[in-house]
This record gives structure tokens, sequence and C-alpha cells, in this order.
């Protein structure tokens, strides 16, 4: 399945800061693709992509925060339904 085959329904909606974002595993699982879409649009926005290495400052998840903290990337609402919890991620 590709990314443009309904974007929403792929990968996992993030929480916390990344509230409203998605991510996708990809190459053998510890790269991830973070991105949103804009179902007005429709338009898929990747924001970005790196390896998950939880703890550490090159941490996908630890970029994309710094982006949105910086403003290189704007942050983005929730769709409707969609809990928050504590975790980064929703299971």
């Amino acid at each position: 399945m590709r990314l443009e085959d309904e974007p929403a329904r792929q990968g996992a909606p993030l929480t916390r800061e990344l509230a409203g974002f998605r991510d996708l595993r990809a190459v053998g699982q510890r790269c991830r693709v973070l991105y949103r879409v804009e179902e007005r649009q429709r338009v898929v926005q990747v924001v970005a992509v790196g390896l998950r290495r939880e703890g550490s400052r090159d941490d996908i998840y630890e970029l994309a925060r710094r982006l949105l903290r910086t403003g290189l990337i704007e942050p983005t609402r929730p769709a409707a339904g969609t809990k928050r919890r504590k975790s980064g991620r929703q299971k």
C-alpha cells in the first residue's frame, strides 16, 4: 500500500506536541515518515523522515518537536475523534 492511497488511514496518529501528525514505518521498521493530511486540499505533507532512536537527540520524533518549537513546521490540529494520550504515539 502506498501513502497516496488513503493516507489518513495509514500510519499511526501521533499525540501530545505532535498531535495531528501521523507516522509510517518504512525501510526495515526503523525509519519513520512523519506527515499530515490536509483533507480539504487533498494534500499529504511529509514533514520529517528519519530513524527512530529513542532517547537520542537525533531521534526523528525529537527532531519534529524541535521543528515545531522553532516554527519551521506549523502545528496542526488532530482529526475529530482522535484521543490524546501521554505517550508519543497511540497504540
